[in-house]
């Protein structure tokens, strides 16, 4: 399964109307946030225990499933086609500026000795069914982006593809989650077992890679489903923290037992991430305390909050390859002999690296963030500074993007 990195849709199930307008779940807002920013820290580190700390993919996809399962009270196609219309620009932007690298220096059809098959792929950064094409091995350019930066740039497009499937998904996904909530929420995890157990072995690297994604984070989609739906809230309020817990320490205690560590964290473990994940997830729906307004101690993060949130699908497609740039650029500073003799603890420091990476983000907002207001069909802002909108049903509202 490809490394884990992590974004735009309807608003939270909590959202009330208020004074004739929606009221906006703040809580769910700072969870996405969050998700961001450990997803940003944690693909400049590289530390291991991060995804322990706050689980972002398993968080980013419960809340795309909350929100897909609150849209499906519209016609499936018309939510789908939404979505879809949402999701994609964004991707052909960072299509646009990437194949044309790539082509520029040198990939194309007769890259891998298949010309006809290379072209067919390509389609894939239209429509991702499956993994992006992407050109191995590239040099870097000229001493500001470091070598191999294409597979920087395609790193996070798993994601894409993954919940792309989801979405298409849902409407039969609900349907059962309706029909057999337990079996429904338990089939990804009973997936994610037959996969580790050798049970289920498949030919070939793309579906197999698909369906290692969604027994890996498809019970946080579902559980985010079954809390819009009242599921969740139907059980005794004692049974999810006695449960989750539970769920989340047996998924520890695999990644423990299976060589947790630096190189060998849960994006390389699946059961382990799905196990963890999921009872993580679990707790954080439970509490959800629907805030639809800041608590006064967490009003001071409201901007950069409702930015991260407005921004969520460009943050995360370009975040990658701005943190190769931010390396790429402090490592020069070696060459400064003064600072190599004098402050080495600084250039080996990430946390510069980790500002320097952030400003470069907030280029890419700048540059690209427009395309996200264009595939909601609003008005073009080169830098967002009120809460995102969003249709909902039957009137123009504000809301959050979502995975």
């Amino acid at each position: 399964m490809t490394t884990h990195t992590a974004p735009a849709t309807e608003a939270p199930e909590q959202e009330r109307t208020s004074r004739g307008g929606p009221v906006r779940d703040r809580y769910f807002d700072l969870l996405r946030a969050l998700a961001l920013f450990r997803v940003v820290l944690y693909h400049l580190t590289g530390w291991a225990w991060l995804p322990l700390v706050f689980p972002s993919m398993g968080v980013m996809f419960a809340l795309a499933g909350n929100l897909m399962a609150r849209s499906l009270k519209r016609p499936p196609v018309q939510v789908i086609r939404g979505r879809m219309r949402r999701l994609l620009p964004p991707l052909w932007l960072l299509g646009v500026v990437g194949v044309t690298g790539m082509v520029l220096q040198g990939w194309g059809p007769d890259a891998d000795g298949h010309p006809g098959w290379w072209l067919l792929h390509l389609t894939f950064w239209i429509v991702p069914l499956s993994d992006p094409p992407y050109a191995e091995g590239l040099p870097g350019l000229h001493g500001y982006v470091g070598e191999n930066w294409a597979a920087d740039l395609a790193g996070p497009l798993w994601y894409i593809r993954a919940y792309l499937w989801y979405v298409l998904l849902s409407p039969l996904l609900l349907k059962a989650l309706r029909a057999m909530p337990a079996v429904t929420i338990a089939l990804p995890v009973a997936l994610a077992v037959a996969f580790e157990q050798g049970y289920l072995n498949l030919p070939g690297e793309r579906i197999p890679s698909a369906l290692t994604d969604f027994s890996t984070f498809g019970a946080c989609w579902i559980l985010g489903m079954a809390h819009q739906e009242g599921i969740l809230r139907r059980l005794p309020r004692y049974i999810v923290p006695s449960v989750a817990p539970v769920i989340a320490l047996a998924g520890l205690w695999y990644a423990l037992h299976h060589g947790f560590g630096p190189g060998n964290d849960l994006d390389s473990m699946p059961l382990a991430q799905a196990l963890w994940s999921f009872g993580t997830v679990l707790l954080l729906l439970h509490i959800s305390p629907s805030w639809s307004e800041w608590p006064r101690r967490l009003r001071r993060w409201a901007g950069p909050v409702g930015l991260l949130n407005s921004r969520a699908v460009t943050i995360y497609l370009w975040h990658n390859i701005c943190i190769l740039i931010a390396a790429t650029l402090w490592d020069r500073l070696w060459s400064v002999t003064v600072l190599e003799q004098n402050v080495p603890g600084l250039l080996e420091s990430p946390w510069p690296v980790l500002v320097l990476a952030w400003v470069l983000i907030g280029g890419c907002v700048a540059a690209f963030g427009w395309v996200e207001d264009l595939a909601a069909k609003q008005k073009p802002r080169l830098w967002p500074k009120s809460e995102p909108r969003v249709r909902v049903r039957g009137a123009r509202r504000r809301a959050a993007p979502g995975g």
